[in-house]
């Protein structure tokens, strides 16, 4: 009996994929950026059906990403296992958008158990990002991340991938640098992982920068440091059908967005199944409808590997194109909610929840103020990249709704709460209730962030503290509703508008996350007003 298992198997904002195999458990490590905890681990024992078991950055000590821009925070985790004990790499970028420079700071953290508890990290370079550990079977463990060459301009920049010992029992880099490999005419090679298999160091990489014409290539050597030669076939994973070096008008093209419905394959890692077979992870894209932004941002796909007598990898469908699935021999059926409630009665909700750049703070998010109920304190605005008052979840499906319950009281126009609906602080909608003084009445605003400008699309008064918020979403198009009482029919509020700039391809100069759903509490007076929620419902359509 086998099983298909379709791809993406971490639907939604789920990048930057590193898989381990420990006995039958498997896991991924994926990027979360500036959302709060840092890195997501899921587990699976069937590839099939995964739940995130982890999120190791959890406190401010293991991660401070106050003034982080958006899309810098944890990118590109790697997780192994040596030792008897679970190994994190991450960096922190601090600073990537301003040209020439990029601030990457490097660190590991350990854990005797998955679930924790992980150790204070400790800093170990900034070179580069991408870093990866790779543990010898003589003991010696090195870290490998791309470097970083701000004297460069395009793809030059990145100049390489980088090696050095790192020293456990000292916990920290020793011994020279070396440079192993400078990637592929492809170019722009970054997120590297070294593995070892029959007396080869295999050195996987990605490349051609995060978007339709993403790749991942593969070299090896007989030595750690080098030389390393360039598998014959590369790159042995993309969806791009272009040449390289390509033009940013390359990716607009149907002829290179359409033949696959995975785009923007790359950045991998790959491990040794429990059941003797190997398997590869990667990250990858889907337009929505008709344009081509990928609104549930980069997620993760599985592809099974061969090992060919030339002792090169490939995958075993025969082509480097992301298949649409793999067959597992198992008899395994999809775990599968359509639709999520969350109430408040405790914290189950945070394992899909997550908090901007600071960590989930009970004085200002809080069950036990009032029983059933999410309290949670106005803070700044929906602008800032310091301390806003704001949970939010994935969006994993095209089509969906999300509702909220919300008692609220404001008294000021500086006092707002509601639904929004987020890529960035440059680019959202939010529906949220505030208070006009001038007639002294409760208000209703529907208002989009695009690039930066903000826009009411609509505004209505209301004269209850009580609210049903509800936003639509149908691929490219979404919509604002909301109704005042439990068994009353929803009424629209403005116009349908554009989900699609919810999206790393819309982002300026450019993204790498996906578009979140959630609730929010702001005071620009006092820090001191309070909504009320009664329950978030999460439904795929």
């Amino acid at each position: 009996m086998t099983t298909k298992i379709y791809n993406p198997i971490l639907p939604g904002f789920n990048p930057d994929p590193s898989i381990l195999c420990v006995g039958e458990d498997y896991y991924i490590a994926t990027s979360t950026f500036e959302w709060f905890p840092g890195v997501q681990i899921h587990h699976s024992k069937d590839l099939l059906n995964w739940e995130v078991v982890a999120r190791p950055l959890a406190t401010q000590e293991h991660l401070n990403m106050l003034g982080n821009p958006f899309s810098g925070g944890v990118w590109a985790p790697c997780l192994s296992y040596s030792d008897d004990k679970y190994y994190l790499i991450f960096t922190d970028v601090k600073s990537w958008r301003d040209y020439p420079f990029k601030d990457t700071h490097n660190y590991i953290t350990t854990a005797d158990k998955i679930t924790g508890p992980w150790s204070k990290p400790i800093y170990l370079n900034s070179s580069g990002f991408d870093p990866s550990l790779f543990h010898d079977d003589d003991g010696k463990k090195w870290l490998v991340n791309m470097e970083w060459d701000y004297r460069k301009t395009g793809g030059a920049q990145f100049s390489g991938i980088l090696l050095q010992e790192y020293d456990a029992d000292a916990q920290h880099l020793v011994g020279a640098v070396h440079k192993i490999c400078k990637g592929t005419h492809i170019s722009i090679t970054e997120g590297p992982h070294i593995y070892k298999k029959d007396g080869y160091y295999y050195l996987l990489m990605a490349e051609g920068g995060t978007s339709y014409q993403h790749a991942a290539t593969v070299a090896r050597s007989k030595q750690i440091i080098g030389p390393y030669e360039l598998h014959p076939g590369n790159p042995i994973l993309t969806a791009w059908e272009g040449e390289w070096p390509y033009s940013a008008e390359d990716e607009k093209l149907d002829k290179y967005i359409g033949k696959s419905y995975i785009k923007k394959a790359g950045h991998a890692s790959w491990c040794l199944g429990a059941n003797g077979k190997w398997y590869l992870v990667h990250l990858g894209g889907r337009p929505v409808g008709n344009s081509n932004r990928c609104v549930l941002g980069r997620e993760t796909s599985i592809q099974e590997l061969v090992w060919k007598e030339d002792g090169w990898c490939y995958l075993k469908h025969g082509n480097n194109k992301p298949a649409a699935y793999i067959e597992v021999e198992a008899d395994i059926s999809k775990k599968a909610e359509a639709t999520k409630v969350y109430h408040f009665n405790n914290e189950d909700f945070l394992i899909d929840f997550q908090t901007l750049r600071t960590s989930y703070d009970e004085q200002y998010m809080s069950i036990h103020k009032r029983q059933g109920y999410l309290r949670m304190i106005g803070r700044e605005s929906i602008y800032s990249t310091f301390r806003q008052t704001l949970l939010a979840r994935r969006q994993t499906d095209f089509k969906f709704e999300a509702e909220v319950v919300m008692e609220f009281t404001p008294t000021s126009f500086q006092h707002t709460a509601g639904l929004i609906y987020r890529y960035n602080e440059s680019n959202q909608y939010y529906l949220f209730m505030s208070y006009d003084e001038e007639v002294c009445r409760y208000t209703l605003n529907g208002v989009q962030v695009n690039n930066s400008e903000y826009t009411v699309m609509k505004s209505e008064f209301i004269d209850e503290n009580r609210v049903w918020l509800k936003v639509i979403v149908s691929q490219e198009e979404g919509r604002f509703c909301y109704k005042l009482e439990e068994n009353e029919a929803y009424k629209p509020i403005g116009d349908v508008f554009d989900t699609t700039i919810l999206s790393d391809e819309y982002a300026v100069p450019m993204g790498f996350t996906g578009a979140f759903v959630g609730i929010c509490v702001q005071d620009l007076q006092g820090q001191k007003a309070y909504a009320d929620f009664e329950r978030f419902v999460y439904k795929a359509n």
